[in-house]
């Protein structure tokens, strides 16, 4: 959401200010960025527990933010407790259970990106090595049970935390228990929007399924290679998912808009304080008829602000949230970034994916939504399986890439960073394959082992 003093108080008088607020994202394509949001668990290395905000007798999350501030970061508070970092375009933020977000700058390479997550990482290892904490990134935690997992004192999770049971079995675990990648790209025009989140939401299996690393649930294998996708089949659907609207015609920005105002609310942030209007309808906060507060009429800031309570697998703001993939390994948030930026940002290979994808029907696509989670790329697609589109969309990645020519010091392009997902497309283990490889063949069915060889 918006930080305390950044949101835009432009009173909202019907749904084209949203979608003009929606479109005002419209950039010149030489002017395109691109931005990564990853998370990952935090735990104690003695006994792997995770932290809690103040654990009392130990170091915490809130040591770790302190620590962090100490670098030259400044302070996000969510009244006297300090709650995420901002500084150099990135900020550092909680999750629920206290997973670390780097939400990245807007950059202008994956190369850049390289960097960026390079000095996080490097970061992580000074302030948190001393506090007895490490960070594994993965989809959903393969160990603590949800009452293991503390709450960060953050006001929108007390809301959500409580109207979340209410929607479905499986949200707390969303909150708690998740981790995921996702990356931020541009677009120019509404028409160019229109065809990114449409391929997006189409190759969103493909991408769940090449970067499913959640195969643990409670110290066991939990049948599932994406268990955070899994977890999302049955967290809120009137707020998450695969929208039919994107698939209409005439779809845009007013349509995007009209739909997420009648996602429920959870908040509204006023006079510093959270108020909890958790069911309640944006459009009647834009006329003013919000019981909570009554005659208060809404504004950009809270469209803003509500815009990251809808949770679709591909989310629209003023830029493109590819949201479907499990976190990973450093190799694999750097392969998504390059995966969604070679499709996305060369016009011949965005027509090649939108040709690639064009004729999978809705129903299909939610098909394929409902059984990648548990077969991932062995899910069956069109006489074989979804590997083979997989192989596909890795290609035009790699093509759009090497027309962008982004090149580092050493003359490389932005294709370096698809090796691994070049590996799993031929037929190679993804992560979750390899992690139940080593819980069978070197572990004993210790999972505990993968905090080790996953952290960061």
């Amino acid at each position: 959401m918006s930080n305390p003093g950044d949101a835009d108080a432009t009173v909202v008088s019907d749904i084209r200010d949203l979608a003009r607020y929606l479109e005002s994202g419209c950039k010149p394509p030489d002017s395109y960025k691109i931005g990564t949001e990853h998370e990952a668990f935090g735990f104690f290395r003695d006994n792997f527990a995770p932290p809690a905000y103040r654990p009392g007798n130990r170091p915490g999350i809130r040591d770790l933010l302190v620590a962090a501030e100490r670098e030259g970061m400044a302070p996000i508070l969510d009244g006297e407790n300090i709650i995420g970092l901002k500084g150099g375009g990135a900020s550092l933020s909680l999750e629920p259970g206290g997973q670390f977000e780097l939400s990245g700058a807007m950059l202008g390479s994956v190369h850049e990106t390289r960097v960026e997550l390079e000095a996080h990482f490097a970061r992580i290892h000074r302030i948190a090595t001393p506090l007895g904490l490490g960070f594994a990134p993965l989809g959903f935690h393969p160990l603590a049970r949800r009452e293991d997992m503390p709450f960060m004192p953050k006001g929108r999770y007390k809301i959500m935390r409580d109207y979340m049971p209410k929607v479905g079995t499986l949200g707390l675990d969303m909150m708690l228990r998740t981790c995921t990648v996702q990356v931020n790209l541009d677009f120019s025009s509404e028409a160019d929007m229109v065809t990114k989140l449409r391929v997006g939401f189409l190759l969103q299996p493909v991408a769940t399924a090449m970067f499913a690393n959640s195969p643990f649930y409670e110290g066991k294998p939990n049948g599932f290679l994406s268990n955070r996708a899994q977890v999302w089949t049955d967290t809120d659907n009137r707020r998450s998912g695969i929208p039919e609207m994107v698939f209409l015609e005439g779809f845009g920005f007013e349509a995007y808009a009209s739909w997420l105002a009648d996602v429920p609310m959870y908040f509204v942030y006023r006079d510093n304080q959270f108020v909890d209007v958790a069911g309640a309808s944006f459009r009647d906060f834009m006329a003013g008829k919000l019981a909570a507060l009554p005659g208060v009429r809404a504004t950009i800031g809270d469209f803003a602000d509500h815009s990251t309570t809808a949770f679709p697998d591909v989310r629209l703001k003023r830029y493109i949230e590819t949201r479907g993939a499990d976190s990973g390994s450093p190799a694999m948030m750097l392969a998504q970034a390059a995966f969604w930026t070679g499709i996305f940002y060369d016009p011949a290979a965005l027509e090649a994916a939108r040709h690639l994808v064009h004729g999978i029907c809705y129903e299909e696509l939610l098909e394929l939504r409902g059984q990648v989670p548990r077969l991932g790329l062995e899910t069956p697609f069109r006489g074989g399986t979804l590997r083979d589109l997989a192989r596909d969309a890795v290609r035009l990645a790699e093509q759009g890439l090497g027309a962008r020519g982004r090149r580092n010091g050493a003359g490389e392009d932005e294709r370096i960073f698809l090796a691994p997902l070049h590996e799993i497309a031929a037929g190679g283990p993804t992560q979750a394959e390899q992690w139940l490889d080593k819980y069978q063949r070197e572990w004993g069915g210790d999972v505990t082992r993968i905090f080790g060889e996953a952290a960061l």
